[in-house]
């Protein structure tokens, strides 16, 4: 389903219901019902984050059934990308399938585009020929200070348990440009995915970013939050 169907669903599950019934035995039956254990799995899976192992966590995710048909980001996101691409070098860290560098290419053909992901599926080189990928974890970038003029990371920081480590490593890497999405989202006892932050509001998401450069954006688009800051000797 697209990003702005599953945006709606969350919209009852986190606005609509009380956190009484939305943490309830029958709201977890619920769950169960179409995710099946995995709803438990998940909470023990957050329960225990701090003492998971690099096994333990990548198990989950390759159990992770995908939502989205293509992306993580609404057209509306896309779009608020797209005009805050500055300069000719793009890296989009956590590409996935390559959706969101394919989309830009396809509105900027200027540009030279680069996507990592702790995994490279076969089928996305070859469906992105003219596309380069690179296998590398957020927290440890395989690119030289500065390499990129704008990098964006979109649905990711969410799930990294060393966040700051993280930030500071897309920061090391943009030259001119930082572009962030996270989802607005909630926390409660089970969900059926497996973030470990969570942000309900604009504000919630700056008091993980500082230092926070004077020139930054941040707003928030549907049930996602649009960050972007300048980076490099300016900051």
């Amino acid at each position: 389903m697209k990003r702005e169907t599953v945006n709606a669903i969350r919209t009852v599950l986190e606005e609509a219901i009380p956190p009484f019934i939305r943490d309830s035995g029958p709201m977890r039956w619920l769950f169960r019902r179409h995710w099946g254990p995995l709803i438990d799995d998940i909470e023990r899976f957050r329960e225990r984050i701090p003492f998971v192992t690099a096994d333990e966590y990548r198990a989950v995710y390759e159990r992770m059934p995908r939502v989205q048909d293509d992306t993580d980001n609404s057209e509306a996101c896309l779009k608020r990308i797209a005009a805050a691409v500055e300069g000719q070098t793009v890296l989009d860290v956590g590409c996935g399938t390559g959706y969101l560098l394919d989309w830009l290419k396809q509105r900027r053909g200027d540009l030279t585009l680069t996507g990592t992901d702790f995994i490279i599926e076969p089928g996305t080189r070859t469906r992105h020929a003219d596309i380069r990928f690179v296998e590398g974890h957020v927290e440890r970038l395989p690119f030289e200070d500065g390499s990129f003029d704008t990098v964006i990371c979109t649905h990711v920081l969410e799930h990294i348990l060393d966040f700051r480590g993280a930030l500071a490593e897309l920061r090391r890497v943009a030259g001119k440009r930082l572009i962030l999405v996270v989802p607005r989202e909630r926390e409660y006892r089970f969900t059926f995915n497996p973030h470990l932050h969570f942000f309900p509001y604009p504000h919630s998401f700056l008091r993980y970013l500082p230092p926070i450069p004077a020139e930054h954006v941040i707003e928030g688009v549907g049930r996602d939050i649009f960050y972007s800051e300048k980076v490099g000797p300016a900051r």
